[in-house]
């Protein structure tokens, strides 16, 4: 396990540059029309997928980097080139963490790969747990999995909301209540296999920002999964509801719930993906006052621009430390006895929706037009406080683990 440090290693620096060019000169280029046509840019990610970047090996590479940051620097410079096509393109991640955390090693093997299919005929995947009634309270969840002893098959039914890639998946992973006196702890998650009957997509949702993002209702009428498609198998998860009854009744500590765990492993990497778009907010910003002449002088030189540029590019690098730190962490197996996840994701979301304002401040009019990508920023970084874990959320994550 390697130690903790500020300073990319040279393969890192590599993979760095080679993800910074991708991003300036495929993403960038393609960001407004994508934002315009509000669909899937499958060109870009097929471009992606040809050049190694969208694939299982790539993605493993930075999971498995012993550094923990591969993954954070990664996102950051996707995100830096447009957060609408990054998160198509690393959207399918969220369903793989889904299996890797909880499934055995022939799920992974099985499911993971047809997430993304290959250079010529890509794929994605959906990872579904927000429900219409039941989003950050995961607790109310209302999707059901009933398991047929008679087929070894589980029959889930509800409705899932806010899905990237929901419905246009090839594969869909599903949290579902298996047991509802256990709240969330009696939650298990499920793979539905390509072309499953019962699988439909709801309403697709027009959004303000990350709008190259497919975000759609998942629909499940009486869906049947093979047995093998539990999460972790069957033998695994009732133990841990034997436990969580158990410890129900004891009033014993908490058992982890699988939904959960996803969550708690991508939030640095949300938190990175923040950065990268405040990051490019900040350069477009600065390149601007630089270049910018008002009064005979450019507006750099005025103390109130350059006093705000100084606190955005403080603010940023601040939100990377935290993130780098919580991913290193989690790589090195470090629990995060201080919600320091959490702490990430909340510094780096509040950090991009605050950057990405100034930004459109120092442009003045000129921000607050589409002839300059600032203010698509603005618009794609509002998700950051919201999706997977409000600020709220975190807020609350970070006192609980204070309060013990």
């Amino acid at each position: 396990m390697g130690e903790f440090t500020l300073e990319l290693n040279e393969d890192q620096k590599q993979v760095r540059d080679w993800l910074h060019g991708f991003a300036a000169d495929v993403m960038r280029p393609a960001a407004a029309e994508w934002d315009e046509r509000e669909e899937t840019p499958w060109p870009i990610i097929q471009e992606a997928a040809k050049l190694g970047i969208y694939s299982l090996d790539f993605y493993a590479q930075q999971f498995f980097d012993p550094t923990g940051l591969g993954i954070p620097m990664a996102m950051e410079e996707l995100f830096w080139g447009d957060a609408g096509i990054a998160l198509s393109i690393v959207g399918t991640g969220l369903a793989a963490v889904g299996v890797l955390a909880n499934g055995t090693e022939e799920q992974i093997g099985t499911w993971v790969p047809q997430m993304y299919g290959d250079a010529n005929d890509v794929k994605v995947a959906a990872f579904c747990s927000s429900e219409p009634d039941a989003g950050s309270d995961v607790a109310s969840m209302r999707t059901r999995a009933v398991y047929d002893e008679a087929t070894d098959e589980w029959v889930l039914n509800g409705t899932k909301t806010w899905a990237t890639n929901g419905g246009i998946a090839n594969v869909h992973v599903v949290v579902a209540v298996v047991d509802a006196e256990l709240g969330s702890k009696g939650h298990a998650s499920f793979i539905v296999p390509p072309n499953t009957p019962g699988l439909s997509q709801g309403q697709k949702f027009q959004k303000h920002g990350i709008r190259a993002s497919h975000t759609a209702e998942v629909v499940l009428e009486d869906v049947r999964v093979p047995g093998s498609c539990l999460l972790g198998g069957k033998d695994k998860l009732d133990e841990r509801l034997a436990r969580a009854r158990e410890k129900a009744r004891s009033g014993g500590e908490r058992v982890k719930n699988a939904a959960m765990a996803t969550f708690e492993a991508s939030r640095p990497a949300v938190g990175a993906m923040a950065v990268g778009t405040a990051r490019a907010a900040y350069e477009v910003a600065l390149d601007y006052a630089k270049t910018r002449v008002q009064f005979g002088r450019p507006i750099i030189e005025n103390q109130g621009v350059a006093f705000q540029l100084a606190d955005m590019a403080t603010q940023i690098d601040a939100a990377r430390l935290l993130v780098w730190r919580a991913s290193w962490m989690a790589t090195a197996g470090k629990p995060f006895t201080a919600a320091e996840g959490s702490m990430s994701k909340l510094y780096a979301s509040e950090v991009a929706k605050k950057v990405t304002a100034q930004a459109i401040q120092i442009l003045g009019g000129n921000g607050y037009t589409r002839e300059y990508p600032v203010e698509r920023m603005h618009r794609d970084a509002a998700i950051y406080t919201i999706f997977e874990g409000t600020s709220e959320i975190q807020r609350m994550v970070i006192s609980r683990a204070l309060a013990r």
